[in-house]
């Protein structure tokens, strides 16, 4: 099948298939799972994963152009971004075969819903001052510790977890990934409301879990490299949905600025090419990253610069779409209300804008890093976060 003949096929499955009604929020999740699995049943979940693991094998070309397609609609997939954009990757990636096996294809499917446990109340931009612990017990892992800032938690089957396996050793070196059941009685979730009133992350408590060994990812203690996995395509997916789709019910967006403002004011139209052009510039550069990423050529720090780009942009959008609307759009039943007020959020989840400053002046244009007196000492030696 050309891509022409890909393209009307995706359109027409997308127009007959997302669900276009308002339901229950108690229902969301079903009908989500609902349609996650008539996407993959119908080869448009995974399309460039590979195949052996159950993704559609296909190359970039087929995936922008489903995403063009599916830019037109709101995807019932939120609950899925996790998997889909983070962990599931980092399995591909870096997992062994056994954990590919069983958690790709179910993943894909819409089957399972996996949440990432990395941030704590001591650890946020230093992830790696992280202070769960993981402890050896025969032919299993014994879990206990807190995360913070986990979304989707509240939902989650699985989760991909960082965790302290050694304190006599850097802090960077001490650390494994886990894959952990998130229903096992050991683990507490606790939805945490944003400033918009919804509770979309969650704090999340380790009381002796025990994880097989088998669910390791990667090697014991080289945990740090797998999170650098991670959060490459963590940044990587949470800019990636700008410009080439995802923001069809964003209501600073382009189209919908455009269609509650009065656009025969030149200097609103001004105003609107310069957000167009600065979305869609992200977009492009997003789509160079991963057709490097999928060709073998790791962006690396770029990744950071993505979502640093990705964090600028909103703020940008939002102050942008104040000014425009006037002052009635901070009121809480205004469109925009809810839009303003999640976009500082981005210049701090995922890494803040500080780091990924720091990230991309160090690792891309070569600048001298910051002096760090942490870097040769082992963890059990340093004072940090809410360690005694």
């Amino acid at each position: 099948m050309n891509l022409a003949e890909y393209r009307h096929a995706a359109a027409h499955w997308l127009r007959e298939n997302v669900p276009t009604d308002d339901y229950p929020e108690a229902d969301g999740i079903a009908r989500a799972k609902e349609f996650m699995a008539k996407l993959y049943d119908a080869g448009y979940s995974g399309i460039t994963w590979p195949k052996q693991w159950g993704g559609q094998g296909l190359t970039q070309a087929e995936e922008r152009v489903f995403a063009e397609e599916a830019r037109h609609y709101v995807l019932p997939t939120y609950v899925f971004s996790i998997g889909l954009g983070m962990t599931g990757p980092t399995i591909v990636d870096r997992g062994s075969d056994a954990l590919r096996e069983r958690f790709v294809r179910p993943l894909l499917r819409g089957e399972e819903i996996w949440c990432q446990l990395f941030s704590e109340p001591g650890a946020g931009s230093d992830v790696a001052s992280l202070q769960t612990r993981a402890v050896r017990d025969g032919d299993h892992w014994i879990v206990n510790g807190q995360k913070v800032w986990t979304s989707v938690a509240h939902h989650a089957d699985w989760g991909l977890l960082l965790a302290r396996t050694n304190v006599d050793v850097p802090k960077h070196k001490g650390l494994t990934m886990f894959v952990i059941d998130m229903h096992h009685p050991g683990v507490t979730v606790r939805p945490l409301k944003d400033m918009s009133g919804r509770a979309n992350f969650n704090e999340v408590f380790f009381d002796n879990v025990p994880i097989p060994d088998e669910h390791r990812v990667g090697e014991v203690d080289d945990g740090w490299s797998v999170a650098v996995t991670t959060l490459l395509h963590e940044r990587l997916s949470i800019s990636a949905g700008v410009g080439m789709g995802g923001q069809k019910d964003h209501p600073a967006s382009v189209e919908a600025l455009r269609r509650a403002l009065d656009t025969s004011d030149p200097l609103v139209r001004d105003e609107l090419v310069e957000l167009h052009i600065r979305t869609r510039a992200l977009a492009l550069f997003n789509q160079r990253l991963a057709q490097e990423t999928k060709a073998g050529l790791f962006p690396g720090a770029r990744g950071s610069a993505a979502k640093l780009l990705l964090a600028e942009l909103t703020l940008y959008q939002a102050d942008l779409a104040t000014r425009l609307a006037g002052p009635e759009a901070a009121l809480a039943d205004h469109p925009l209300a809810r839009a303003i007020s999640m976009a500082p959020g981005m210049a701090l989840g995922g890494g803040t804008n500080e780091i990924m400053r720091n990230i991309v002046g160090d690792r891309v244009l070569g600048l001298p890093p910051e002096p760090r007196v942490d870097k040769t000492v082992p963890f059990k030696d340093l004072k940090v976060g809410t360690q005694a």
